[in-house]
């Protein structure tokens, strides 16, 4: 095992520079979801150079990769993000995860035959909102998969991400427009409906979950001060801790907004871009794994639980469901900034977050290795081996 990880950690740091690029390429790019175009070719591209076999426009997604390379039973499919958020583009450190993810099939691909593995980079587009490794996972692109990882930027170290299933949705009210002072009897303000929605998600807030969060932003209130607004609108999210209590908190969420077109007279409308994120299964036995490994390599994890309110939500819950999964956290220093902030975006591609790149890279190359090389591990992960078409539990979440 050891001339393995010594193996890995050469080819790691032989790459660091290219994959430093690659990070700081990607963070520059500043693609939002779906529009990932340039960001998952120069991730394809990386991984065409070290001999996978790549598919860039998998899934019938343009911006989605299927790398792989090797044959053997075991299949680790290792997770690369790469959209940005829009406003302040990568302050989630998704460059950092692409450039991570890079790395570690890199260090894997050499070791593939010696190890029984099949490795397979997937680039996911639109984490942020629209779910893409749900729709990577309904379209076959984890099928063979026994276990599935990635590493997630932060102000914090953490082995686990605290995390909320999350509905994305939009929400558009449609009114009647007239003049705001000579006629506005005719008119149906469609803002008014949005007013009120707001009003009884705030009363709401008072019987809702600690754990519920609903939040969204105004999109659009109407065009001129002196015309009744005929439309209105905005994106939304409603969070709760599981699938199943967002399921009771969603319609209450909805009905806030039914409230608002019926006060008002004005029609609203739904539209949901993409699938429900769920729950975070942790795999206990891949962190406990990654774990030793990161500590081995430098990494320092806290002693104490991280505060549960710090849950945010990914599309990486959803594979989380289907096979065994991690989703570790890397702490970068971030001037006091957190996720989502300009500052963090800053931070992004500094040289810590250039370290977090390397170790995010060999960390999970690692822990592949720890879990190929150990007997009982190996055994579970291949009794696990997923198929869309059987997956039952996703197809109803």
């Amino acid at each position: 095992m050891d001339a393995l990880l010594t193996a890995a950690q050469h080819r790691i740091d032989t790459a660091r520079d290219q994959l430093i690029e690659l990070s700081h390429a990607i963070h520059g790019d500043a693609e939002v979801g779906f529009e990932e175009h340039t960001s998952s070719r120069r991730v394809a591209e990386s991984l065409a150079a070290a001999g996978f076999d790549v598919q860039h426009g998998a899934a019938g997604l343009d911006t989605a990769v299927v790398a792989e390379y090797g044959t053997g039973p075991l299949t680790v499919a290792i997770c690369a993000e790469y959209d940005a958020l829009p406003g302040i583009g990568h302050a989630c450190g998704h460059n950092i995860i692409a450039a991570a993810a890079v790395g570690a099939g890199l260090a894997l691909a050499p070791l593939a035959e010696e190890l029984g593995l099949t490795v397979r980079v997937l680039g996911t587009p639109a984490e942020e909102g629209g779910g893409g490794k749900i729709l990577m996972l309904r379209a076959g692109s984890f099928d063979g998969a026994n276990l599935a990882m990635m590493v997630h930027p932060s102000p914090y170290e953490s082995s686990r991400m605290p995390c909320l299933a999350v509905q994305h949705f939009d929400v558009r009210f449609t009114g009647r427009s007239a003049h705001a002072s000579a006629y506005p009897q005719l008119g149906i303000n469609a803002a008014d409906a949005l007013t009120v929605a707001q009003v009884a998600i705030g009363l709401l807030r008072q019987h809702i979950k600690p754990t519920d969060r609903i939040h969204g932003i105004v999109l659009d209130g109407g065009d001129a001060p002196n015309i009744v607004p005929e439309r209105a609108g905005g994106q939304w999210y409603a969070r709760s801790a599981t699938l199943a209590e967002l399921g009771e908190l969603y319609p209450r969420v909805q009905a806030c907004f039914e409230a608002g077109a019926l006060a008002t007279g004005a029609t609203v409308e739904f539209d949901e871009p993409g699938p429900a994120y769920s729950e975070f299964e942790h795999d206990e036995h891949l962190i406990a794994l990654w774990e030793r490994e990161a500590t081995a390599i430098g990494r320092s994890l806290p002693t104490e639980p991280l505060d549960p309110n710090l849950a945010g939500s990914t599309d990486m819950a959803n594979v989380s469901l289907a096979m065994p999964t991690i989703h570790p956290m890397l702490a970068i220093e971030a001037g006091g900034a957190v996720n989502h902030q300009p500052g963090f975006t800053a931070a992004c591609v500094t040289a810590d977050a250039d370290r977090a790149v390397r170790d995010g890279a060999l960390a999970m190359a690692r822990t592949t290795i720890a879990a190929a090389l150990d007997e009982q591990a190996r055994t579970r992960l291949l009794a696990r081996s997923y198929v869309a078409a059987e997956d039952q539990r996703l197809s109803s979440a």
